[in-house]
This record gives C-alpha cells, sequence and structure tokens, in this order.
C-alpha cells in the first residue's frame, strides 16, 4: 500500500512539475550586456516540484524574502584585479563621503525583478573622485536575485562636488572587466576621459591618431598616470567628437589597449558625407564596370566612420569595381593631407554590407601596388580559401604565394582583377608584374581581421610596415 502511494504520489508530482514552464536562462545574455556596459541582469533558477516552486518563484523576484537557512547560488565569476585595493580618486581619504554613498547605493530594477545589495558591508569604492564637471564613483557591488548571487560594477555620477545622495547611477561594468574607461562630452561644452586600470598599473589616454606618410599610426599623449595609482583623466576641449584610446602596462607588460566607452553630443555641422560631385571626382579613372552613387556612398561613409576621419580631412579615390558574391563591390582609398593611405574593400548594397579589406599602408607606391583580400562565406564570418585580387593600373600579371611554395598566377580580367584560393590562416603575398615581367610591388596577404575597433594600421594584420 505504502509503494502504491509513493508512486501514485511521485507520478502526480512529476506530472505537475512537466507543466511547468522554466524560464529561459537570462545569464548568457545578461554577460553579453554587462560587458557592454549596459544595465545588469542575471539568470533565475526554476525547482522542479510544484509546490516548492510558487515560493521559489517568489523569492526569485524578491518578492519573498530569502529564507536564512536558503543560501544564494553565486554564479558569476571573481571579479578582475582592477578592484583590488584601496579606493583611487581624488576621494580615496574621504571616508565620510565614501561611507555615505555606500549607505545610500539602492539595488537595481530589471525586468527579472530587483537586484538587491546582498552585503552592503561588501561594497567597495573602486574609484571616487572630480573629473572636469563631474564627480565619478566606480563601485563593486555584490548583488542577489532570489538565489542567485554574483559582483557587478556600476558607475554613479553627479556634479562636480556632489554629495553621497545626489551621485545617481549610471550603469554597470561586468566585474571581470580588467580595466574601466569613460568619456563623455559635447561639442559646445567639452569633456572628460577617464581610465581606471589596476593598482600600480600605468595609464596612457592618447589622442587625435595620425596615419603617418610611412604607414604607421601615431597619436598625442593627452594624459598619463602618477604613482601607482593606475588612474590617468584629462579634459576635453570642445569641438568634434576626439579619438581617444588607452594603454595599460603591469610591470612594464602591455595589459590592456583600446578605445574608450562613452558619447560625445551635438554637431559641429561640418559636412560628413561626399556629395554626388565629390563621388563622381573620387571615382575617376575607377577600374571595372562602376558603382551606383548611393553604394559607393555607403561604402565611403562607412570608410570615413571606420578610419576616424572626416570628409574635409581627406582625399576619397575609388580604384576598382566589381562584383563579390553577386553584390557590387569596390577598392577604395583614404588618404589624409600628407599621411599614408587607408585602404578599403567593400561588398554590399545600401540595406547591407561588409568590408572584406582594412590596410594602412606607405604613401609612395600605395597606388602602384596590387591587394588582395580574403571572403568570408556569405552572411557569416567563417573564413573561406577565396582571395580576391586586383592589380594596379599597368600590371600585366599577377602572383600569389604562400606555404613556401612557388608563385601561383592569378587570372586577370579586363578590370586587372581575379581570385584564387589561399588556405584559411595562413600568410600570403601577391606580386603584380609589368609586362617585361618585371616585378612592380608585392603587398602582404594578412589573416582576415573581424573587429574594427581599433584603426588600421593599429594591429600588424592591418598594416604593411612592421608586419
Amino acid at each position: 500500500m505504502t509503494d502504491h502511494v509513493t508512486t501514485a504520489l511521485h507520478d502526480a508530482l512529476a506530472g505537475e512539475a512537466a507543466r511547468m514552464t522554466t524560464p529561459e536562462d537570462p545569464w548568457p545574455r545578461f554577460a553579453a550586456r554587462e560587458s557592454a556596459h549596459r544595465r545588469v541582469r542575471r539568470r533565475r533558477t526554476a525547482a522542479a516540484v510544484a509546490g516548492v516552486l510558487a515560493v521559489l518563484v517568489g523569492v526569485q523576484t524578491n518578492v519573498v524574502p530569502l529564507p536564512g537557512w536558503m543560501p544564494a547560488v553565486a554564479v558569476a565569476a571573481a571579479p578582475s584585479r582592477l578592484t583590488a585595493g584601496p579606493t583611487r580618486g581624488s576621494l580615496a581619504g574621504d571616508t565620510a563621503w565614501l561611507d555615505g554613498l555606500c549607505r545610500q547605493i539602492p539595488g537595481i530594477t530589471e525586468p527579472e525583478g530587483l537586484w538587491e545589495i546582498a552585503d552592503r558591508g561588501a561594497i567597495r569604492i573602486v574609484f571616487a573622485g572630480d573629473v572636469p564637471g563631474h564627480r565619478l564613483a566606480l563601485a563593486l557591488l555584490p548583488v542577489r536575485l532570489g538565489l542567485i548571487s554574483g559582483w557587478t560594477m556600476a558607475w554613479y555620477g553627479g556634479p562636480a562636488g556632489a554629495a553621497p545622495d545626489r551621485m545617481t547611477f549610471d550603469g554597470t561594468l561586468d566585474a571581470r572587466e580588467p580595466v574601466a574607461t569613460l568619456f563623455d562630452g559635447s561639442v559646445t561644452d567639452g569633456g572628460f576621459a577617464l581610465v581606471v586600470g589596476p593598482p600600480g598599473s600605468a595609464v596612457t589616454i592618447n589622442g587625435g591618431a595620425v596615419y603617418t606618410a610611412e604607414g604607421t599610426v601615431v597619436r598625442r599623449t593627452l594624459a598619463t598616470s602618477t604613482g601607482a595609482g593606475g588612474v590617468a583623466v584629462v579634459a576635453l576641449p570642445p569641438g568634434r567628437e576626439p579619438e581617444v584610446a588607452t594603454q595599460v602596462t603591469v610591470d612594464g607588460t602591455p595589459y590592456y589597449a583600446g578605445p574608450l566607452n562613452g558619447g560625445w553630443s551635438g554637431r559641429t555641422g561640418e559636412i560628413e558625407d561626399p556629395t554626388p560631385e565629390m563621388l563622381d571626382a573620387a571615382a575617376r579613372g575607377a577600374r571595372g564596370p562602376g558603382l551606383d552613387n548611393q553604394v559607393f556612398l555607403t561604402f565611403a561613409a562607412t570608410a570615413l566612420r571606420l578610419s576616424r576621419l572626416h570628409l574635409q580631412d581627406v582625399t576619397l579615390r575609388l580604384l576598382w569595381t566589381g562584383t563579390v558574391n553577386g553584390k557590387a563591390a569596390g577598392l577604395l582609398t583614404l588618404q589624409p593631407s600628407g599621411g599614408g593611405v587607408v585602404v578599403w574593400a567593400f561588398h554590399g548594397d545600401t540595406t547591407l554590407h561588409r568590408f572584406d579589406l582594412r590596410l594602412l599602408v606607405p604613401a609612395d607606391g600605395a597606388f602602384e601596388r596590387p591587394y588582395a583580400w580574403r571572403l568570408r562565406a556569405e552572411g557569416r564570418d567563417n573564413v573561406t580559401d577565396r582571395v580576391v585580387v586586383v592589380a594596379p593600373p599597368g600590371a600585366a600579371s599577377a602572383t600569389v604565394t604562400f606555404g613556401g611554395g612557388a608563385p601561383v598566377p592569378v587570372p586577370l580580367d579586363a578590370s586587372g582583377s581575379g581570385e584564387t584560393t589561399v588556405p584559411p590562416g595562413s600568410p600570403a603575398v601577391v606580386t603584380a608584374y609589368a609586362a617585361g615581367g618585371e616585378v612592380m610591388a608585392t603587398t602582404p596577404l594578412h589573416v582576415l581581421e573581424d573587429s574594427a575597433d581599433q584603426l588600421p594600421g593599429d594591429t600588424p594584420g592591418t598594416r604593411v610596415t612592421g608586419s
């Protein structure tokens, strides 16, 4: 009899549990969003038995208080070394202000529920201080949503000299991030840039990137950290959005390099998109069937934006047009006055396009050398073995050399372009020859780089000099 009752109860509970819907696990999405400096979001847990599930749902959304006997489940990795050590910044010694901020930091409301501060005594203020026009604080927070606990960092901001109760939540940062960066300002008022590295690190904030005629990227140093603080801050003047980046080293070893997170408001009134007349002038002399002006405009505008260049500062040229994967394709260049040449290859249309090549080359001979780029599987990021080659004007033939083998001829069409194959991941060199067989120039074919976070020329795979 007892076995029969046990079996019936088991079957009933199993059936009830099977009918319950388990909330979708939001943790992967949260991690991605938090890494992008968006607001915090963490996973919720479901139970298998209906009678317990109702209580757990209340606990998980913080509607029902978490019983003292029920431990939280930690799901986040340990915070990075950025959060170690004492508070840094101009307010580091103001314990009254820091304690006041810790007392008034609220939980973080998300669609899943309220992420409460799990232990207010465990809050750690990583940075607190005044920057031009603002007061900022970066806090490491122990947070909990129901049974789930973890760590996140959060920015708080206010006007210069603000009291703790005037500091407002400005967004979250993944607690595993190696550095914390921020820049903010406007065309009319200017702004600031701030980088907080690990304690003891050396931090440099750079700006005003220049593509040199020799084919390198040089930046002007705007600020450096002092002592062992690992913090650098600089005021930014009014005007168009500045190009700022940071380099962080620990014990003399490169630790982090990249752009700063933030935004710049307002417009300077400058014309950023080429006019039809500019496009016509840039396309004069281009080989191939030509590009629709709207498609050319799309390609050019993307190249300007990703190169961090402004139209009034550069010369735009279209070198070649054709078809790639059934879509219009173009090879174009941007050259700042007196600087190197940034080469871009695109294919697509006005609604969907992608770049296939971004390369910084020295000004000398930039228009007399061949260019080649690898193709990804259309609609995906998988690298194929297909390679497009465009020879310079006047070239009679071209070859590609890879893997220590002999040069492989590339058949060229009337536009001076052709397609060949090179194993993915294999470095190669493309060479152009004159009619008499003399070598005109060679250009490396790099492994494809998908990310455009850094400038062309910042990495070995996007430059010729020092490759």
